[in-house]
């Protein structure tokens, strides 16, 4: 049944949401995402809320805090990480008690899960010597396997709590710039080299391999590397569409030909100066698909539709409306997409 999990014609957000009631956000979420609602992220909580404190709460026999630079390995839990824990089971607690709210039974929905992925965690987090886990390519690999543990936990206990099948979701924003060699040294003497990515595509697959079961990435940043993506384990792949080039179409190509699902951020994040209806929205995809010489029944059989990124920054009035315009969107796409 796992395998038999499929981001087409579905409608999801990508994590993170604005405000920091865990129980409200996962009842509107499981109000508003239909078959394919989300574990809630509520970064406005402050330190352990945000992507980097989240994913650190799933770390298997790996620890990290704060330091006054940022993130840092140390040797055992701090009270930061104690907090990021904490504040998962509170998410945890709060969509069981939603789901049950709603009367949920048993397989009804899928849900997606998220955590930032090995590579923009290597990015992020600073060894005890203050440089970037990323310079080191055996603490990179150490953080990829823990991760991937540590996702498989996080999976079995929303499956032990809902009785859902999970998709799990890797967020990779910092994936551009690690294979461009684009991140500054944390001080005037480090250098962060481009990661090949024969290199990067092992770090991701060793944390895919981990997780198990159905997975996705997502990232939101220019420059989507499309061919690295293609080859590996994902059964999707999330995106932001304003951010495509001309550039990226062959490689959106690739991905759609060798039957990956795109997950099409199609939704702004914050609300639009000129209001804009589901069809507005809808257009890039349209115009994408036809572009590319595909079928537009794609759209119904590869594609599922989610905000641009993250809502963390949206008012509560565009967060839910953002959601609805996602599900106009898909909806569209799964009744008639030829007549778009």
């Amino acid at each position: 049944m796992m395998q038999g999990i499929s981001l087409a014609g579905t409608v999801s957000g990508v994590g993170s949401w604005p405000g920091t009631d865990a129980r409200e956000s996962a009842t509107i979420v499981l109000g508003e995402l239909g078959e394919l609602p989300h574990l809630v992220e509520l970064p406005a909580r402050g330190l352990g809320a945000d992507m980097i404190g989240r994913a650190g709460a799933l770390l298997v026999d790996l620890h990290v805090d704060t330091s006054t630079t940022g993130y840092r390995v140390v040797s055992r839990r701090g009270s930061v990480a104690k907090r990021a824990i904490d504040l998962l089971n509170q998410d945890l607690d709060a969509i069981e008690e939603a789901w049950e709210s709603a009367g949920l039974g048993v397989g009804e929905h899928v849900v997606k899960v998220q955590s930032v992925g090995p590579l923009t965690l290597a990015a992020e987090v600073e060894l005890g010597t203050g440089r970037r886990v990323l310079t080191d390519s055996g603490a990179v690999h150490d953080f990829a396997e823990s991760l991937g543990e540590g996702l498989a936990r996080h999976a079995a206990e929303v499956t032990r709590r809902l009785g859902s099948q999970v998709l799990i979701q890797i967020d990779e924003p910092r994936l551009p710039a690690v294979l461009a060699g684009t991140l500054a040294g944390r001080t005037r003497l480090e250098t962060v080299r481009a990661l090949p990515e024969p290199e990067a595509l092992a770090v991701l697959e060793a944390t895919l391999a981990g997780a198990g079961g159905v997975t996705m990435v997502h990232c939101c940043s220019p420059g989507l590397p499309a061919e690295l993506l293609r080859r590996t384990s994902v059964r999707g792949v999330g995106l932001d569409m304003s951010q495509l080039t001309s550039a990226d179409l062959d490689g959106i190509g690739e991905l759609l030909d060798s039957g990956k699902e795109l997950a099409l951020g199609l939704v702004p994040t914050s609300a639009p100066a000129v209001p804009a209806t589901w069809r507005d929205l809808a257009g890039p995809a349209v115009r994408l698909i036809d572009r590319l010489g595909f079928a537009r029944t794609t759209l119904r059989n590869q594609v599922a539709v989610m905000p641009a990124c993250g809502l963390a920054g949206a008012d509560d009035s565009w967060s839910r409306e953002a959601l609805k315009l996602c599900a106009e969107v898909s909806r569209a796409f799964n009744d008639d997409p030829e007549s778009l």
